[in-house]
């Protein structure tokens, strides 16, 4: 005697409670590099709106210009000149000028400009008055860190001051 006997199907168990698919493992992905791209976007498109990238306005003809600045350079060591800057009062940089034997330069023509280290913005020009015993002062906005760049000139002479300010 034989016996017929039908296959029988095992039931499928029904998914467990939050277990993880497929489909929330592309979710997750594509959630990552969209937050990954849109936070990157955003820092390129304030870095383009803040800062240029240039820091010199003209930087090939500065570089030709080189070996002059050195030579510039070369003829002021030369001349012993030497400077002390301060800001003895808001608002006020004050530069002394002193010569080879540290005796007060009294008759020379001071000019300069203020400049942000980070940005061009701000940009202030000082002309500097003399209040005697060498002592140069011009009025300026200073908050913060600035680049003072001064440039004192007599009739046959030039002399550059290049420092930086920290203002409270």
């Amino acid at each position: 005697m034989t016996l017929a006997t039908t296959p029988q199907s095992t039931p499928v168990p029904p998914p467990e409670k939050g277990r993880i698919t497929g489909w929330h493992v592309l979710f997750a992905v594509v959630a990552f590099f969209v937050i990954v791209i849109g936070v990157d976007a955003f820092f390129i498109v304030k870095a383009y709106s803040t800062f240029s990238g240039e820091v010199a306005s003209n930087p090939y003809e500065a570089g030709l210009a080189f070996n002059r600045t050195l030579a510039l350079r070369e003829k002021e060591a030369a001349l012993g000149w030497s400077a002390v800057v301060e800001t003895p009062r808001p608002g006020i940089v004050a530069v002394q000028m002193k010569d080879r034997t540290g005796q007060p330069l009294t008759t020379l023509s001071l000019t300069g400009t203020l400049e942000r280290p980070a940005t061009e913005t701000g940009r202030q020009v000082l002309d500097f008055k003399p209040t005697g015993e060498g002592w140069y002062e011009a009025r300026a906005t200073l908050d913060g860190a600035w680049d003072l760049r001064a440039i004192a000139r007599n009739a046959r002479d030039q002399f550059e001051v290049e420092t930086r300010l920290v203002a409270p």
